[in-house]
């Protein structure tokens, strides 16, 4: 909602209505994401979206000083660690936590003690697991994007390694996550892990709600969900 009020400017379409619409029509939480170049939302979206609702607000962050304080002052319910890079459209895969230990514990340790709730977006690899556990995050989120475009058999290899990944995460005890590229055709065999607690989706919704409406499509999403829990 926020790319597309930016890609003309003003103030139109305003996220906070979007996350007021999402509240009425069963959305369990936000998420935002704060790029560096504020191609999404801006600064001040944090403390609106905040304010509008009473649900949990996701902020999505690159592992650096300027987001950390950012993230310091807002203490949203949670931060979600991802990889960014300047010239990609949207994020294009897992974060490297495993190769980024020394990086990100100062940042996962100061999060947690000003009480947000660290999540690491990531590949669903058993090597990243093991770093999410050194680093202390009670939560990962799994890159889905490699299987929302796989075909054929690839779909069902994917599909077994998220599940494979998400009972080993729950065994260590951390909550998997999950999200990109996740659509009403592809989403129920996610939803149907069993361990995963939580569902990031967002491009995919807007797109619909302008055939739609935003609350018919976040509605339609949480019932595909729903059916399969």
């Amino acid at each position: 909602m926020a790319t597309i009020r930016n890609a003309r400017g003003g103030v139109h379409p305003d996220p906070v209505r979007a996350a007021e619409i999402v509240a009425r029509a069963g959305g369990d939480g936000i998420t935002v994401h704060l790029r560096e170049d504020r191609r999404h939302i801006k600064d001040d979206d944090i403390s609106r979206v905040q304010a509008a609702t009473g649900l949990p607000l996701n902020l999505e962050m690159a592992a650096t000083d300027e987001m950390l304080e950012i993230a310091l002052r807002h203490r949203p319910h949670a931060a979600c660690i991802v990889p960014e890079r300047r010239e990609e459209r949207t994020t294009e895969g897992g974060l490297d936590a495993a190769g980024q230990h020394n990086r990100l514990a100062p940042i996962c340790a100061r999060l947690a003690d000003a009480g947000v709730r660290v999540s690491l977006f990531i590949a669903p690899e058993p090597i990243q697991i093991e770093a999410a556990m050194k680093l202390g995050a009670p939560v990962v989120e799994f890159h889905t994007g490699e299987y929302a475009h796989a075909t054929d058999e690839q779909v069902e290899i994917e599909l077994k390694r998220i599940a494979d990944m998400a009972a080993l995460a729950a065994k260590n005890g951390i909550e998997p996550h999950a999200g990109h590229g996740l659509t009403y055709e592809n989403v129920q065999p996610i939803a149907a892990i069993p361990q995963i607690a939580e569902l990031n989706i967002g491009h995919y919704l807007i797109g619909e709600a302008i055939f739609i409406g935003l609350e018919a499509s976040v509605a339609k999403m949480r019932a595909l969900m729903d059916e399969v829990r």
